[in-house]
C-alpha cells in the first residue's frame, strides 16, 4: 500500500489551501484599476461635500451682484430718461393728484433730509459699498444675498450722482422724480436702499444671520 501511494502520489494540501497566485494580464489591471478608483472615492475631496458650503457661498455672491446690477441699472436708466425729459418740464401726473412724477436736485440724504451734508452722505455710501463688500465673503443666505444687493445697489445709484454730477465731484445733487402726494420726493435707489433695510430687519427679527445659521435670543 505504501509502495502504490508512492508511485501513484497524493495531492500537495498545503500547495491546495495556499494563497491564490498572482495574475497578470488584462484582468488583473482591471482588478488593481477597480481597487484604486474605491480608495479615491473614500478619500475626502473633489466630488465630496466638503465642497458644497463654498459653492452654495458663490451661488449667493452671484445673486447679490446680480441683485446690485439690475437696481444700478434700473436707477441710471430712469435718471437719464428724467434729465432728458421731464427736467424744466411741468410734472407729469401718474395717478391724479396721488402720485407724480416731478424732477428735482436733492444735495442731502434720501428722502431729501440733511442738504448740508452732501460730503458726509457720500463718504456713508462709500463706506456701505465697502461693508457690503466685505460681507459678501462669507455670505451663505438667499436672503441676506437679495437685501444686500438691494442696498449696494442703491447706494452705487446715488454715489454716480455725488461724483459725476453738479455742481462737483463729491457734492453733487442726486436726481429725485418719484413724487407720492404729502411725502418727500425720491428715485429708484433710494426705493432700493429702503427695501434692502427693511428686509434685512426682518431678517433680524428671525435671528437669520448672514452666513445662513439661525440663532434664537
Amino acid at each position: 500500500m505504501a509502495e502504490a501511494e508512492r508511485i501513484i502520489g497524493t495531492p500537495d494540501i498545503s500547495e491546495a489551501s495556499g494563497p491564490e497566485p498572482e495574475r497578470s494580464g488584462p484582468d488583473a489591471d482591471e482588478t488593481a484599476a477597480g481597487a484604486s478608483g474605491d480608495a479615491e472615492a473614500r478619500e475626502p475631496g473633489e466630488g465630496s461635500g466638503e465642497d458644497r458650503p463654498a459653492a452654495r457661498g458663490r451661488r449667493r455672491i452671484a445673486v447679490l451682484f446680480a441683485v446690485a446690477v439690475v437696481a444700478y441699472a434700473l436707477d441710471l436708466i430712469s435718471k437719464m430718461i428724467v434729465v432728458a425729459k421731464l427736467e424744466h418740464h411741468e410734472p407729469i401726473d401718474v395717478f391724479g393728484e396721488w402720485l407724480r412724477f416731478n424732477a428735482i436736485r436733492n444735495a442731502g440724504a434720501a428722502f431729501g433730509f440733511g442738504e448740508a451734508f452732501t460730503i458726509i452722505f457720500t463718504c456713508i455710501a462709500a463706506g456701505v459699498i465697502v461693508v457690503i463688500a466685505r460681507l459678501a465673503r462669507k455670505l451663505y443666505s438667499l436672503p441676506w444675498a437679495i437685501a444686500l444687493g438691494l442696498l449696494l445697489g442703491g447706494a452705487l445709484g446715488n454715489l454716480t450722482d455725488r461724483i459725476f454730477r453738479s455742481p462737483g465731484v463729491f457734492e453733487g445733487a442726486v436726481v429725485d422724480f418719484i413724487a407720492p402726494k404729502g411725502f418727500a420726493v425720491f428715485n429708484l435707489a433710494d426705493s432700493a436702499i429702503v427695501c434692502g433695510g427693511i428686509l434685512i430687519v426682518l431678517l433680524s427679527f428671525r435671528g437669520l444671520d448672514p452666513d445662513g445659521t439661525v440663532h434664537k435670543d
